[in-house]
């Protein structure tokens, strides 16, 4: 008896697996985040965000490289995100001394709980809206999850370096986390440093300050880091100018690209 010879399901090239199975990589550092907070071992905790970030940082990059991106792994990402840089910094605080401000401490990194939430949902819908200008691709609106998760970290992370209880107090830590849930669903543009490019001169200046980093981060991790956030920090104030200068010189550009096409069009007809 013949039988129709059925068509055989194709699988899915490993190559383009890569990307969400970094993204699962960075899940998992954030839950265990949240395992080493439950045990009180703190810096353990924020190196396991540390490399939750690091995972974040490539999977988009590299999906992009081998062409992996899908609706699958946005989605992905965003949920890593939340529990990466949402739920575990949030948990985290609560745990070491947010606690100790009773009701009002839980409402706080509620807070930040759901501003990061709130902003990841915002730049989800923002991937199916209007093709944006070239310019502002290299601009985020708000601070991005993984940056907030950094910076709302900053007082435990100063902890690892000074004997202070001023770093530890619920007041200030608490201040700190209504300004970082402020940045997150803010309409400030921030560096998003996805399309930097290096010129051909400083490619070797480059290579050796990434060295020189690696270097400090095995020798002083808890200072390195710091001085990252310390710098971000101090790009914040940056961003919106160089936003409205690009956006102005846009502006200005267009009235002329729009008469030149109007001009054709005449020469057409």
């Amino acid at each position: 008896m013949f039988r129709p010879r059925r068509g055989r399901l194709r699988g899915q090239s490993f190559n383009k697996m890569i990307p969400n199975i970094l993204t699962m990589l960075a899940l998992c550092a954030g839950l265990t985040a949240l395992r080493f907070g439950l045990e009180e071992n703190w810096e353990a905790a924020v190196l396991s965000l540390v490399v939750a970030a690091v995972l974040d940082a490539l999977d988009g990059r590299v999906a992009r490289l081998l062409r992996g991106t899908s609706k699958f792994g946005a989605e992905l990402d965003s949920l890593s995100d939340f529990i990466g840089f949402g739920v575990a910094p949030a948990l985290l605080l609560y745990l070491w001394t947010m606690k100790d401000a009773g009701p009002i401490g839980w409402v706080m990194v509620l807070l930040f709980g759901i501003c990061c939430a709130l902003r990841l949902a915002r730049f989800n819908t923002n991937i199916d809206g209007p093709e944006l200008p070239p310019w502002a691709k290299n601009f985020f609106t708000g601070v991005p999850a993984p940056a907030g998760g950094g910076l709302v970290l900053l007082p435990l992370i100063l902890s690892f370096q000074v004997d202070s209880a001023l770093v530890r107090d619920p007041v200030v830590v608490g201040l700190t986390i209504v300004a970082v849930a402020f940045l997150l669903v803010s309409r400030l543009p921030t560096f998003s440093f996805k399309n930097f490019r290096v010129s051909q001169r400083l490619v070797l200046p480059t290579m050796l300050l990434v060295g020189l980093l690696a270097a400090f981060s095995v020798s002083a991790p808890w200072l390195t880091l710091t001085i990252i956030l310390g710098l971000y920090i101090a790009s914040l104030p940056f961003a919106p100018r160089a936003f409205k200068k690009l956006e102005g010189e846009a502006a200005k550009l267009s009235p002329v690209e729009h008469n030149s096409e109007e001009k054709d069009n005449a020469g057409g007809d």
